[in-house]
């Protein structure tokens, strides 16, 4: 028997092969082709159509790597595929047939292209999986019909992670990459593809059920009637009763106690990859036209877009198919979710740009589609911060999706269904999908995976599982849709049912109330590199981030203050282009060269923007004049500067010194005393108030460390753990001087490695509380990753990082395999180590990726080692990543507690500015309470002219803080998520007509608005 059942099997796939899948079209006439070559970069589609195009012989090669050619298909429709009265042969179609010369039938990472009609009408795309067009016509009619078609080379092959000429326009290769071997019209015979359906669903259920199991056998039987019935010289005439012998065992219905799987279509499309922005686009268009192809043949088909930048391109290039869409919403069809701009890294991203995520993108789908999501879909991000919850709830959503986590290295997740905690407490009902994929083709592996795996089995019933090619492959297709029409109940598989996020969650709230809860980050244990590859991008984002933080500030201050226009539209375009490069493959730093090319270019549109936008409004705030003025952007006040404030600097802090005794220097400003030796290493940090050492006895910190970083697969994303293995401390110096500067002393440390050098500046500000170390870097290096190591004298069993409106705890120890997962943890502005009574925190103005460890010593004490990863040199996808000058900024203030770290976060990342003019500015807004700190003033998104205040409680401790408004004629202030409608204020609040009493828990998060009466905007 069991041989039998293999002997079967491989009948089987050969007959499938050889046989059925030939005998798809029972009739094909080739096409009369002509193509035109786009000179440059792809053009409108009235541009293409208008062209001269050229006859060309099929098989026809073409396509340049990156280049776009547009073919065009003359002909007619044979009359002898019509009856006398012009209808066509039963259960058959006219389609239009292209094979732009796919690589195999692998969707996505190849040719594409996209279908029209002569004036322009978009048809659908053709992929792989999916290569025809609809055509309608009758007996003898012409077929006219074009093809965009995109030669997207193949950057990422096998995942060899060789460095390739590809990602770039520069270097790639000018050979054609495709052959076009058809394009013709084509007679579909939709009872054979009927029968290969049937036999794809059997198939793959029958392989998934034991040896043992009845159902198998009589699955087996049925197929083998099948192949006895369908006659390899007639399958068109066969296959009627070829479907006949399935329909008993397709027909068995599902147990009772069968799993249930919502399935969803999807299409996991990557905002920028291992292509540039302007093919996402592109890729777009590609797949919502088949999407919205689909929905006009199938009803029931529900599909799921998480991306708001995605639509917002559709609807400028693409207006008329954006003008579908909106009716397939309008149905129900076509479900906006995820609430953000784009799937963003969840990790690096600060914790008001995150929550412009939200705003930007939840108000996009509202304004554009009146749906107000409900769902956070982000199923490929490579981690998720333990500050999302709130910011989820803030913005007004309550569900959470993501499928990344099953990629863990080490541990599995111990829940599909939770409830997810939060830093300040916050629960949001969690799924991930036990499939372990969001690609789906809803095949009979996959439906039996999603079974087997369902942790939360006998307390919740049902999963979710997205189907559908990504990455321009096509998103779902009319047989995913077949192959969820035959699992809808089928014994021995789960059943299956195509239906909405909302309708599934609603599902699992009523069937399972009291789910189990999974507190803090939901670390991945992989990309770990991600949190430094492509450091300029990294930089670019957290610059960018404080400049529009300060172009906001200024620009509210001068709007309420001074009446200036607010420049709306202009810093709208700014936080979009910020928000795009957050997508989870950009930020991270995984995309090709092009990529990081355009990425390099909006960062200085940005930057540029915010700059001028900070000028005008400062100098109309400050008028003409000749006082010297400091602007604080901190929401801390600095040299008597009111946090928030235009003023004149309080500038008694006595001058620091620099005295060199036996190569040794040794600078004091009297708050902080440090002390360098020869190597330039430092080797004593002492603060004034406690005068308490915190290097270790013996070590030395401000120690780069250079090691191998070949990691196991996944080149720029991931870092792996025997990297620690081959470290090299870099304390040889080319030179070492100390230099007085205008402000303060420091020393100033050359070093040569390999092929790279810097210039490192250790600097002592006057009146400063932290040693700033400046690094000057050409880096050189391949395949290497440079950390700086400070080995702390505190005894730490935990480490205290940063994240988006607050900060999250991680051991030092690796107690459990969890702990020692976890060897590479993201931090954003600070990261700070503590024993009770003192600590230190590490201040850093662009870097991401840290690791904490502690060790005891020989006598007996212990050493907490901080270490932050500056730079890495993946060479895949991008071969020349990280090469290049770079300059970073660390910052390490002894004797700090968690206050001093947020203290030394933003003087990091938010410089005083200096200004020239005749008038102090009050800020708009005070706080009380130190712990609660103002992170942005902005006007309201809906122009009204309202101030908008958003505040958090940095700490992690209750704070009941005084909040002041120096604003005249506002009306009732009032509490506001994050798309600025009002909710209910803190228990215990209390207003004034210019301020309020608020108590805020651990690391809540308040927005406030300030009703005020302007002329509207016209």
């Amino acid at each position: 028997m069991h041989d039998n059942r293999l002997i079967t099997e491989a009948r089987l796939e050969r007959f499938v092969a050889e046989f059925l899948t030939p005998a798809l079209y029972r009739r094909v006439s080739p096409l009369q082709v002509s193509t035109w070559e786009v000179p440059g970069e792809p053009v409108p589609a009235a541009e293409a159509l208008a062209a001269s195009y050229a006859p060309v012989v099929v098989p026809h090669q073409w396509g340049r790597p990156w280049s776009t050619v547009w073919f065009r298909g003359v002909g007619a429709v044979p009359a002898d595929w019509f009856d006398e009265q012009g209808r066509l042969p039963a259960a058959t179609r006219i389609e239009v047939v292209v094979d732009l010369g796919f690589f195999g039938d692998r969707p996505g990472f190849q040719a594409e292209g996209l279908g029209y009609l002569p004036d322009g009408t978009i048809l659908k795309a053709v992929s792989p999986r999916a290569a025809y067009l609809p055509w309608t016509g009758a007996a003898g009619s012409e077929v006219d019909v074009f093809v965009e078609a995109a030669a997207n080379p193949d950057v990422a092959g096998d995942y060899d992670f060789l460095p390739t000429p590809f990602g770039s326009r520069d270097t790639a290769p000018d050979a054609p990459l495709y052959t076009l071997r058809e394009f013709a019209v084509g007679l579909l015979d939709e009872t054979v593809w009927a029968l290969t359906r049937d036999v794809w669903t059997l198939d793959g259920l029958m392989r998934e059920l034991s040896p043992e199991n009845p159902r198998r056998h009589r699955i087996l039987r049925a197929l083998e009637r099948m192949m006895d019935i369908a006659d390899p010289a007639d399958i068109a005439g066969t296959a009627d009763a070829a479907r006949a012998a399935l329909a008993e065992v397709l027909a068995s219905p599902a147990h009772a106690s069968s799993h249930d799987i919502v399935a969803i279509g999807h299409a996991h499309i990557d905002s920028a990859w291992l292509w540039p922005f302007r093919e996402t686009i592109r890729k777009c268009a590609r797949t919502f036209s088949n999407v919205v192809a689909l929905m006009d043949e199938h009803p029931e088909f529900r599909f799921a877009c998480s991306s708001a930048q995605q639509l917002a391109w559709i609807k400028e290039h693409y207006p008329a198919l954006f003008g579908r869409i909106k009716e397939k919403v309008a149905t129900g069809q076509f479900i906006p979710v995820g609430g953000m701009w784009v799937e963003p890294d969840i990790n690096m991203p600060g914790g008001e740009a995150m929550a412009r995520q939200f705003v930007a993108g939840k108000r996009f789908f509202l304004e554009e589609f009146g749906v107000d999501t409900q769902e956070v879909w982000v199923p490929d991000t490579f981690g998720y911060s333990a500050a999302l919850p709130q910011i989820i709830a803030a913005s007004g959503s309550k569900w959470f999706v993501t499928q990344k986590i099953s990629w863990n290295q080490t541990n599995q997740m111990p829940h599909h269904t939770f409830l997810w905690e939060g830093i300040d407490g916050t629960r949001i009902l969690t799924h991930f999908p036990s499939a372990d994929t969001y690609i789906s083709e809803l095949s009979g592996a996959e439906v039996a995976h999603a079974e087997r795996s369902f942790r939360e089995a006998g307390s919740s019933t049902v999963s979710l599982i997205p189907f559908g090619w990504g990455d321009g492959g096509g998103g779902p297709t009319r047989e995913m849709i077949a192959a969820a029409a035959r699992l809808r109940s089928l014994e021995g598989s789960p059943t299956v049912t195509i239906d909405s996020p909302q309708r599934f969650f609603e599902r699992v709230e009523a069937e399972y109330p009291d789910p189990p809860v999974w507190s803090g980050e939901l670390y991945l244990e992989l990309h770990r590199g991600s949190l430094t590859s492509q450091h300029q991008t990294k930089q670019g984002n957290r610059r960018s981030e404080h400049l529009l933080r300060e172009a906001e500030l200024w620009a509210a201050t001068a709007a309420i203050r001074e009446g200036v226009e607010y420049p709306y539209a202009e810093l709208d375009n700014s936080w979009h282009t910020v928000l795009l490069n957050q997508f989870h493959d950009v930020l991270p730093g995984c995309s090709i060269a092009w990529v990081y090319q355009d990425v390099e270019r909006m960062y200085a549109e940005v930057a540029d923007s915010a700059e001028r936008i900070i000028a005008e409004s400062v100098a109309a705030l400050v008028g003409d004049g000749e006082r010297m003025l400091t602007l604080n952007p901190r929401p801390q006040s600095d040299h008597g500067v009111a946090a928030l404030g235009i003023a004149a600097a309080d500038a008694t802090s006595p001058t620091p010194t620099v005295q060199e005794e036996n190569g040794t220097f040794i600078l004091d400003n009297g708050v902080v005393r440090a002390v360098i030796d020869e190597r330039g290493l430092l080797v004593s940090l002492v603060d004034a108030a406690s005068g308490r050492e915190s290097i270790a006895p013996g070590a030395a910190g401000n120690l780069l460390q250079l090691f191998r970083d070949i990691p196991n697969k996944w080149d720029a994303w991931d870092i792996d753990e025997h990297y620690r293995r081959s470290g090299v401390d870099l304390d040889q110096v080319e030179s070492i001087h100390a230099a007085h500067e205008d402000d303060g002393v420091a020393v100033v440390v050359e070093r040569v490695f390999g092929d790279s050098r810097l210039v490192e500046t250790l600097r002592l500000r006057s009146g400063a509380a932290s040693l700033e170390l400046d690094f000057d870097i050409d880096w050189r290096e391949r395949r290497q990753l440079l950390k700086l190591a400070f080995p702390l004298d505190v005894h730490a069993d935990r480490s205290a990082a940063e994240t988006q409106f607050g900060h999250v705890f991680r051991p030092t120890h690796t107690n459990t395999s969890w702990d020692a997962a976890r060897f590479e943890i993201s931090a954003h502005r600070w990261i700070h180590v503590a024993e009770p009574g003192y600590g230190v925190a590490i201040a850093n103005e662009s870097t991401y990726g840290h690791d904490v460890s502690r060790a005891t010593r020989a006598d007996g004490g212990s050493t907490t080692t901080v270490r932050l990863s500056l730079l890495r040199a993946p060479v895949f996808p991008d071969p020349e990543a990280d090469l290049g000058r770079h300059h970073l900024q660390v910052a390490i203030r002894p004797g700090a507690g968690i206050r001093e770290a947020v203290d030394e976060g933003y003087r990091q990342n938010l410089p005083v500015r200096t200004a020239f003019g005749t008038r102090d500015v009050a800020p708009l807004v005070r706080v009380s309470h130190p712990a609660v700190r103002v992170e942005s003033v902005k006007l309201a998104e809906d122009r009204s002219g309202d101030l908008i205040v958003r505040l958090y409680e940095s700490e992690g401790t209750r704070a009941t803080t005084d909040i002041a408004f120096d604003v005249a004629g506002i009306g009732s202030i009032r509490t506001v998520d994050l798309l600025e409608r009002d909710v209910q204020p803190p228990v215990g609040s209390t207003f004034t007509a210019s301020g309020a009493c608020i108590t805020l828990r651990p690391f809540q998060l308040l927005t406030l608005r300030l009703p005020r009466e302007v002329p509207q905007e016209q």
